[in-house]
């Protein structure tokens, strides 16, 4: 068994042990722009759609996941640059790219993407659900008959939600939300003058309208027939302008920046704060217009001078914009075009004993959302209902609308149970919901914090203090994804139960720590963020270096999200001219270089995306035989490492640090859905030689990773 952070004393220091510098190591080559390499991984999104591997309606979804992706990558990222730029800031990122570099570079990515985007849709996709008897349609083109029809339906179901808006000397320029779908109008008025307009499309109504489900509409036995919303409010615009001519209607977009920024050591009250954050965000400046290319100059003039869009934020975009709804054919009852359903693996008993007893006998680690999720909502549920429980406390991060772990905190309060609950209201686009779930607990009494002043709590943890024969008992959950039933049946992500004393112990500091005024750095066996993440990744790095020199068999194997920090690449680096093999598993940004001659030649990187998202974080070291894994809720990026608490915790028990190793060697060994990083910045597909290896799909259809593993020993 590895020793604990107590234990070995050169990982209790405040600084890392680092090799002598090198030189060669900070130079702007070695490295991959953050962006860039963001552009990189929704671009592997794309691959997804364009993968006959998945079911028909399962490609739809992955256009819909690439544009909101997009979405939120301009809201915030792109937003910062356009803030950088604008501001005249000179400092250049990690490869050395000022702010207007970057965006250039964003923009002949994203057009390139956004043309193999509708490609794929209107070209494969589209055709190919049409041979499923499912069609897209356009107004114009749709019988004397079926129009009437259609008419009628927007006259009962679209007519009353919309709002024409008039720009003239009389009337400003309308406001547009963030992410809304517009018609711009040309009209020609009185005396031949042109007129101006503006209708939104409804986002309360389905963005695809049901020809199927619409009286009077006579389609062939089994047919599914699709319009766009705006196609439909495009052909009976006569109907809000009555008596006024019509020249042209072309549909656009906005984009604005989201970013809630707030003056914490400013704020009296950081909820109401926050609830003034979210309402300034919807008039952030705007950071992508898109528009059809059809769309005439005067037109776009407008738009642009009111809107206050240079060119370069403007993108012109054949066909339907905003694709992130295709999301609405999931809803679609064709079972034989999405991905087969399963039963996530019942690990624990839930018929005899309770979870406390299940727990007692021995730490349990869950892997979903192959493992069912519903231990830790029984986890919270029992402790609610148990008479010899005293406390529950917990942080939330993003729990979902309908929570029943939020509903459980709040019946054990109820209970006369002492709950404290941690919810972080700067969770970013989840600020509203759990403002509404702060405002829910604290009416029946739970202490709520909102956080810590400039820093996230992006911790996963749960604590339930029970009392026993033997006296009280802490009981401990702590995982690498979020308390969401929901986000647990599509994220991959690691949870952990346990009663060790020393873990518990921990969790108690902590909670101490995020509810009150205590300033502990240094734990008996977590890790944590913003004191010492970086600095105990780094000494685990070295130690591997020093055992490389003494045995000659170091190994680091690294899962995550995205490993963007400096400090941490660069210890990888001195790492692999040591001679350390060194395996990453990243799914999101890499600004790490591999197989770079004399610097990374030893790193292999590879990106899963798959089914599923890849979201837990593990880290695995040799160790010289004595593997050490810790498994948590950081990722390598400077915001992580010191503007965010989290929690990275040992797997002490042999059995179980077995079973990461192999989950671990079996998405290494993964041949279908993984890419790999080269030196020049590109994912290249793995090539199948022999068995042909999808992870998540063996994962899936297995009882262990290590029965996988044994079947897949010859690859």
């Amino acid at each position: 068994m590895p020793l604990s952070p107590k234990e070995d004393v050169t990982l209790e220091r405040e600084e890392p042990i680092i090799a002598e510098p090198i030189q060669e190591l900070d130079r702007q080559e070695h490295f991959i722009n953050r962006e860039l390499s963001w552009i990189e991984f929704n671009k592997r999104v794309l691959h997804e759609a364009l993968s006959e591997s998945h079911p028909l309606l399962e490609r739809a979804k992955f256009i819909s996941i690439f544009s909101s992706n997009l979405d939120e990558f301009f809201m915030i990222r792109v937003a910062g640059l356009e803030g950088q730029y604008e501001a005249g800031v000179a400092e250049t990122s990690i490869d050395g790219l000022t702010p207007l570099q970057q965006l250039e570079k964003i923009k002949q990515e994203v057009e390139l993407l956004l043309e193999k985007r509708n490609e794929c849709f209107y070209q494969d996709i589209a055709k190919k659900l049409e041979q499923e008897n499912i069609h897209f349609y356009k107004y114009a083109l749709l019988s004397p008959e079926q129009q009437k029809a259609v008419s009628a339906y927007f006259d009962k179901e679209i007519f009353p939600v919309l709002t024409p808006l008039a720009f003239d000397p009389g009337h400003p320029f309308p406001y547009v939300s963030n992410l809304s779908l517009s018609l711009a109008i040309q009209l020609k008025g009185e005396n031949s003058t042109t007129r101006f307009a503006r209708v939104k499309v409804p986002t309360t109504l389905p963005r695809l309208v049901r020809l199927d489900c619409i009286a009077g509409i006579e389609l062939k036995p089994g047919e599914i027939g699709l319009l766009w919303l705006e196609d439909v409010i495009s052909g009976n615009l006569e109907k809000l302008f009555s008596d006024v001519e019509i020249l042209e209607v072309h549909p656009f977009r906005v984009t604005r920046d989201a970013d809630i920024e707030i003056e914490e050591d400013e704020a009296g009250d950081l909820l109401e704060t926050i609830e003034k954050g979210i309402r300034q965000r919807r008039y952030g400046s705007v950071v992508k217009l898109d528009i059809n290319p059809e769309m005439p100059a005067n037109l776009k003039r407008i738009l642009m001078e009111n809107l206050r869009v240079p060119e370069r934020r403007v993108y012109k975009i054949s066909h339907a914009l905003d694709l992130s709804k295709l999301m609405e054919l999931m809803k679609i009852n064709r079972p034989n075009l999405k991905d087969s359903s399963f039963v996530p693996r019942e690990v624990i008993d839930r018929e005899n004993g309770t979870i406390f007893s299940e727990i007692r006998r021995k730490n349990i680690l869950l892997y979903h959302p192959y493992d069912s999720f519903q231990p830790v909502v029984d986890f919270i549920q029992q402790a609610a209902a148990d008479p010899d429980v005293l406390a529950i406390k917990q942080t939330l991060y993003r729990v979902g609308s309908q929570s029943p772990v939020v509903k459980a905190l709040i019946e054990a309060a109820e209970r006369g149970k002492q709950v404290a609950v941690l919810v972080e209201l700067k969770a970013r686009f989840d600020e509203e919901n759990n403002i509404v779930w702060a405002k829910a607990l604290e009416k029946v009494g739970v202490h709520v914090v909102y956080g810590l002043l400039g820093l996230k709590t992006h911790s996963k943890i749960a604590l339930v203090v029970r009392r026993e024969q033997d006296g009280l008992r802490r009981y401990v959950h702590l995982g690498t994804g979020n308390y969401n039933p929901s986000t647990a049946k599509i994220y991959t992500d690691y949870s952990f139960f346990t009663c060790d004393e020393e873990l518990g112990a921990d969790a108690s500091d902590l909670f101490n720590y995020l509810t009150g005024y205590s300033k502990r750095k240094h734990y008996r066996r977590l890790i944590v963020s913003p004191f010492n993440t970086r600095n105990r990744i780094i000494d685990m790095i070295q130690r591997e270096i020093e055992q490389q020199r003494k045995h000659g068999n170091g190994h680091i194997i690294m899962k995550m999200n995205s490993l963007v920090d400096p400090k941490t690449i660069k210890s990888l680096y001195r790492a692999s001219q040591e001679g350390v093999q060194i395996d990453l598993i990243v799914r999101g940004i890499c600004s790490l270089k591999p197989k770079l001659a004399g610097l990374s030649e030893n790193i292999r990187v590879i990106s899963i995306v798959g089914r599923f998202l890849e979201h837990s974080r593990a880290f695995y070291f040799h160790n010289n035989g004595k593997d050490e894994i810790y498994l948590g809720s950081a990722d390598m990026m400077q915001r992580n490492l010191d503007r965010r608490v989290e929690t990275l915790f040992p797997i002490l028990d042999e059995a179980l640090r077995r079973r990461i190793k192999t989950d671990l060697e079996l998405m290494l060994k993964d041949n279908k859905k993984a890419w790999e990083l080269d030196a020049d910045g590109c994912y290249r597909k793995q090539t199948i030689e022999g068995i042909e290896i999808d992870s998540q799909h063996l994962l899936l259809t297995n009882d262990s990773s290590q029965e996988v593993i044994k079947k897949t020993t010859s690859v």
